[in-house]
């Protein structure tokens, strides 16, 4: 086996090359996330030639925090070692504190540091580490072909004017969590749409079978941008259009955020959803408060602990559902691989990248460590959808990433979350809050460099 995948890894690059996979040319993503493939194709006509990979060699420094699992990191390291042996990898361990790791990599590689040569970043960096020449642009230095074995939406988050700065490592979402036994008892299908999740939460609610409806994450942070974002993209709209100006007072961000209003005032969502972050509407879930929870693959496995969780047993979970019925979109969160623009061994570097994002790690990944992988292949995997029912929904997913194209995104992200907090306190209207985020989107456009 060990030779097989040598003899496939020494013709990797030229098989990418000349090879395209077929169905990756449309994406499900909203307008303002274009075709993966095309905006690699355009990043990679720079001039840069795909650089071969296959026989690199030498030493290579991979900084990253701990990640979720402890012996993740060693583990992928030594597959790689065992599949490419003339290159060895040195782990450098980062602060797990996310604002720290990124400080720290910035004074190093802003120093001109070449370690370390890979790094796990977070999937809201591209932008302000490209911008600021913290990152290594990978379009051109690896096949167009290489970016279709990534899910929909992924590469999209990692481009910065028409390049993508980094490759999608593991990836974190949004899902809705319902009471399957309430609904059972009710004679309720599990909902399609967003109406369905209402109406169904208020005859729920009549019956006398929970206290609340629907719980997510309408506190003043940029998990409200996550919600928020969702429900703006599901709509047709975006924070920003395709022109980088803030577009988000629209029609279609009006609907997102009437709604959202009105789930508060109509009973369904508590009024204290204004001070929830995912913790605080999970607690109400599992305790047994809510019928339906919007939260992030964690909430799974937290959902079935008997030790934190009143209601093991009796929680299902599917993809966010839309507007008009069928899968609805749901932010990009997780982490990306990027090179460090300094770097001694970028073939070593690609070859790394190239392994860690391919079918062999990012299987490791899913079924023995339970973290979503990138890889479409995978994804798809019926093994890796046996795993966990989070798995197995995956593939439809429809991601939706956040604003975080332009390098301020911190207060382009500020302006949204806290002007759609204001509106679902009934501080202001809708309608005032759209304008005014919009006016504070502007604003921080003026900035220079968000780091």
């Amino acid at each position: 086996m060990k030779g097989k995948n040598k003899a496939m890894a020494a013709g990797v690059s030229a098989l990418l090359a000349c090879s395209v996979v077929a169905g990756c040319g449309t994406s499900s993503s909203p307008s303002n996330t274009a075709n993966a493939t095309n905006t690699a194709n355009a990043g990679a006509k720079g001039g840069s030639k795909p650089i071969d990979f296959s026989h690199a060699k030498g030493t290579i420094v991979w900084a990253a925090p701990p990640i979720t699992h402890t012996g993740l990191r060693k583990t992928l390291i030594q597959k790689f070692e065992q599949e490419y042996p003339n290159i060895k990898v040195k782990l450098q361990n980062q602060d797990s504190n996310t604002d720290t790791d990124r400080a720290s990599l910035t004074t190093a590689i802003g120093g001109g540091s070449n370690t370390p040569d890979v790094y796990l970043g977070d999937v809201v960096w591209p932008a302000q580490f490209a911008a600021n020449q913290l990152a290594e642009p990978l379009s051109g230095l690896v096949p167009n072909s290489f970016w279709n074995r990534f899910a929909d939406g992924l590469v999209q988050g990692a481009t910065y004017k028409g390049k993508v700065y980094a490759a999608p490592f593991f990836v974190d979402t949004a899902f809705l969590y319902y009471r399957k036994d309430l609904l059972k008892k009710a004679g309720l299908p599990v909902p399609k749409t967003w109406a369905d999740v209402q109406k169904d939460s208020e005859i729920l609610q009549k019956k006398g079978l929970v206290k609340y409806g629907f719980v997510w994450q309408g506190a003043s942070y940029e998990g409200l941008l996550c919600d928020f974002d969702e429900y703006l993209a599901d709509a047709g709209g975006q924070v920003l259009g395709s022109d980088g100006k803030p577009a988000l007072d629209s029609a279609a961000g009006k609907k997102a955020l009437n709604f959202m209003r009105g789930l508060i005032t109509s009973g369904v969502s508590p009024t204290s959803e204004v001070q929830f972050q995912e913790n605080e509407s999970l607690n109400v879930f599992t305790e047994g408060n809510a019928a339906f929870l919007r939260n992030w693959s964690y909430a799974w496995p937290s959902s079935q602990d008997p030790k934190a969780s009143k209601v093991v047993g009796k929680v299902g979970v599917t993809a966010l559902p839309s507007f008009s019925g069928g899968p609805g979109y749901s932010t990009i969160g997780g982490w990306d691989l990027y090179i460090n623009p300094h770097t001694k061994n970028l073939p070593a570097a690609l070859a790394f990248i190239d392994w860690m994002t391919g079918k062999e790690a990012q299987t490791i990944l899913a079924k023995d460590f339970s973290e979503i992988p990138t890889n479409k292949q995978v994804q798809n995997d019926p093994t890796v959808k046996q795993k966990s029912p989070i798995f197995a929904i995956v593939p439809k997913v429809k991601y939706v990433s956040r604003p975080s194209q332009n390098p301020n995104y911190p207060a382009i992200a500020k302006a949204v979350y806290s002007n759609v907090n204001a509106a679902l306190a009934g501080s202001v209207s809708t309608n005032q809050a759209l304008s005014n985020a919009s006016k504070q989107i502007e604003s921080a456009l003026g900035g220079n460099g968000g780091l």
